[in-house]
């Protein structure tokens, strides 16, 4: 995407910003009502997070793919198709990024595609500050989405909170990093106890 927006889908005239032409108005999403400037692509984000809840853990395709995932060795044993198990996650893991793409790009203030030298690049990490959330939801769909709007909330901020308090927005990016480095230890020493368990028990059995 930035290669074609350094020529072919470029604004004619903008030589310093790759951006493209401002979208149709028509295409606007409209804001959601109190005055605030949430637009209907919270709602559309939120029923996305439902959805994958429902086909993860309500369907027998969310069965394989969190099995999948989970171990696709052992999957492949007990005759699931991890190839294909694979390709199906990619599947709807990219439909879901073009979902959100398509409501940043249609409810940004600027309602058009802006390289990310932009300084109003319409992903903002938005791939990693995903990941972040996600990490820090517990990997659940429905528990993401509170997370998505803690984090949302501390980045938009981050700016306001410099000015009045003179407390660098860059911490909450470090914030972030943070919370990785917690919450994925915090995984790994939940696996090491539950080997150890295991191993406690299967020598208990034998004694």
């Amino acid at each position: 995407m930035s290669f074609l927006l350094q020529d072919l889908l470029i604004e004619p005239g903008a030589i310093n910003i790759q951006q493209t032409r401002r979208l149709s108005p028509n295409a606007d999403l409209p804001l959601l009502p109190g005055g605030t400037r949430l637009h209907i692509g919270v709602l559309v984000a939120i029923l996305v997070a439902v959805l994958g809840y429902l086909l993860l853990f309500r369907s027998a395709l969310g069965m394989r793919l969190r099995a999948v995932g989970h171990n696709p060795d052992a999957s492949q044993y007990a005759g699931m198709a991890v190839r294909k198990s694979v390709t199906q996650a990619l599947a709807f893991s990219g439909a879901c990024c073009g979902i959100a793409g398509a409501v940043l790009v249609f409810g940004s203030e600027s309602h058009r595609l802006i390289g990310e030298g932009g300084a109003a690049a319409f992903t903002q990490n938005a791939g990693f500050n995903g990941i972040v959330a996600a990490l820090f939801g517990a990997l659940h769909p429905i528990f993401t989405v509170p997370a998505s709007f803690l984090f949302g909330g501390m980045l938009t901020g981050g700016s306001d909170m410099q000015r009045a308090t003179q407390v660098p927005a860059a911490l909450v990016v470090a914030l972030n990093g943070v919370v990785v480095v917690f919450v994925v230890g915090s995984l790994r020493l939940r696996d090491r106890l539950r080997t150890w368990a295991g191993e406690v028990s299967s020598y208990g059995g034998r004694a």
